[in-house]
């Protein structure tokens, strides 16, 4: 089967765009001629993405109706059996143009999109979080069938966009267990580059500086953190964001450079998960938290907010401690715990990379994605 793949961007910075990067070789193998359209001209995973023989088509316009026009060309000169479409943007203008063009289109749902969380952004203007709900449900009818990462985001993406659950399947995120494999035994040597000694306590937070990623009550947690053990250090993987400014501000306050490090975007994330003593995931809201499975699958001990997708990846608390959302002080003392209480920590750390590898190796989840792909073909949209 032939699929083009419509994605905001290919940078390097977000979820979607690196689960695509991972798994486009692994469906190329599996038979599918796959090739990205990507809409922002923007450096990323372009080599990646060609040197596993994807066909990639840049389509930067200046307007979404330019951007579906372009599309069209892309469909018509390539002729997909199937459109596959990722990231509002790319829904979209991906859904109208596939739809104008009679080729079946796919979206999947990435994100628990048009909540009360995302309306209590700072960041975001509520008219028009409303305004691209309604586009988005407007362009979701033309939809063959969508695929989302977990059945919290199905349940909850069904009733925003007005569609069938039936319409929606579940496949997580997956990654590579060798290439983690790999990563992890880079703990000394990452370290090393960082400066930072061999027993120093490290937590790692990887994540855009956005008030979705809640590193201002991670940082506030971390305080607290540092009153029971001096000497840990925080590092804060990610691109700078709209909360920039105040996480810096912030980190200033509980023991600065030396403490808090920002070591902006990074391409080496599981050699830093591997060189942490403990992972932390403190966002507000996540369609998945694919962060989480990579420490899973790096075997490093995870803290993170309990989130229901965050519950449905670590399966039980045997494989994670999870804290309320927004909960600074339950967040330092499961962290305080997680550092001292290191038999413990690993334990868990055990039995979640046992999980890692039953569910969300990329073997397992390609093999379901292509499934997807074939019943999006067969099927209809009801």
């Amino acid at each position: 089967m032939h699929v083009l793949h419509v994605i905001d961007s290919v940078d390097r910075a977000g979820g979607a765009e690196q689960a695509l990067a991972v798994t486009a070789a692994h469906l190329i193998r599996r038979g599918v001629e796959l090739d990205v359209a990507y809409l922002l001209d923007v450096d990323g995973f372009q080599a990646e993405l060609s040197e596993a023989g994807v066909g990639l088509f840049g389509v930067h316009r200046g307007s979404r109706a330019g951007t579906v026009a372009g599309l069209r060309r892309v469909i018509r000169d390539r002729a997909p059996d199937l459109v596959h479409t990722t990231l509002f943007e790319a829904d979209v203008a991906g859904r109208a143009a596939a739809v104008s063009c009679r080729v079946p289109v796919v979206s999947s749902l990435v994100n628990s999109a048009y909540g009360t969380e995302q309306f209590a952004s700072p960041t975001l203007r509520p008219w028009k979080l409303r305004a691209a709900q309604a586009l988005d449900a407007a362009t979701a009818r033309g939809v063959r069938r969508f695929h989302a990462l977990t059945d919290h985001v199905a349940e909850v993406m069904a009733r925003r966009l007005a569609v069938r659950r039936s319409r929606i399947e579940v496949v997580p995120r997956g990654r590579d267990p060798e290439l983690l494999a790999r990563a992890t035994k880079q703990r000394d040597s990452v370290r090393a580059e960082l400066g930072l000694g061999s027993g120093t306590p490290v937590l790692l937070a990887a994540a855009r500086q956005e008030y979705q990623k809640g590193l201002d009550v991670l940082i506030e947690a971390f305080g607290t953190v540092r009153g029971s053990v001096p000497e840990a250090v925080l590092l804060l993987a990610g691109p700078p964001g709209t909360q920039t400014e105040r996480l810096r501000a912030a980190a200033g306050a509980v023991g600065g450079e030396d403490a808090v490090r920002f070591l902006g975007e990074r391409r080496d994330v599981p050699e830093l998960m591997g060189a942490a003593d403990v992972f932390v995931l403190s966002s507000r809201w996540e369609g998945l938290g694919s962060v989480v499975i990579e420490a899973m699958g790096c075997g490093t001990p995870v803290v993170a907010t309990s989130l229901p997708p965050v519950r449905e990846i670590v399966g039980s608390a045997e494989c994670a401690t999870l804290v309320p959302p927004e909960d600074a002080a339950a967040l330092a003392d499961a962290l305080i715990d997680a550092l001292t209480d290191r038999a413990s920590a690993e334990d868990k750390a055990a039995a979640a990379s046992a999980r890692f590898m039953d569910t969300f190796t990329v073997d397992r989840v390609c093999d379901r994605m292509v499934d997807f792909y074939a019943r999006a073909l067969a099927g209809s949209r009801t």
